[in-house]
């Protein structure tokens, strides 16, 4: 494993106007995130996006593929392979919805949910790793204001 991303230290060009960029910024805190999770998620068979759908499907929210797609900016027919994948080794199904019953809900199974959490955890140490010169703090507050400039 490389160095920790708390050892690295800003790049000369950062100087640079660029290094302002908001969308420079979020895709590059993106890319190191998702450099981290690439190693835990490998040792589950599963990719991030494979992983962001079990991660709804253990919601609780009833979240159909429809609304999975557009949350994760993704095509429909990419989320039902996805969904198929995961549905084929036993960690989520298709289950009528409890919100409309014509609908199709993506719903965890029990060892979807068992194999969520112990990835969760290490994630969750992926992501302390990530942001290790931020306070708990400041975390929390980037959090926030990554929410409120997407959705308000």
């Amino acid at each position: 494993m490389g160095p920790l991303l708390a050892d690295v230290e800003t790049p000369r060009l950062a100087a640079a106007e660029i290094g302002n960029d908001v969308g420079l910024l979020l895709g590059k805190l993106h890319d190191a995130g998702s450099a981290l999770n690439k190693h835990t998620l490998g040792d589950f068979r599963l990719r991030e996006r494979t992983f962001s759908v079990l991660t709804l499907a253990c919601s609780g929210l009833d979240a159909t593929q429809r609304e999975i797609a557009e949350f994760l900016s993704l095509d429909v027919n990419q989320v039902a392979g996805l969904v198929d994948d995961l549905e084929h080794r036993g960690l989520v199904e298709r289950a009528p919805g409890q919100r409309n019953r014509r609908s199709r809900a993506i719903v965890s199974t029990g060892e979807g949910r068992r194999i969520h959490n112990k990835i969760r955890s290490e994630l969750d140490a992926c992501e302390q790793q990530q942001l290790a010169h931020l306070s708990e703090d400041e975390v929390t507050q980037l959090k926030t204001l990554l929410r409120k400039a997407l959705w308000g």
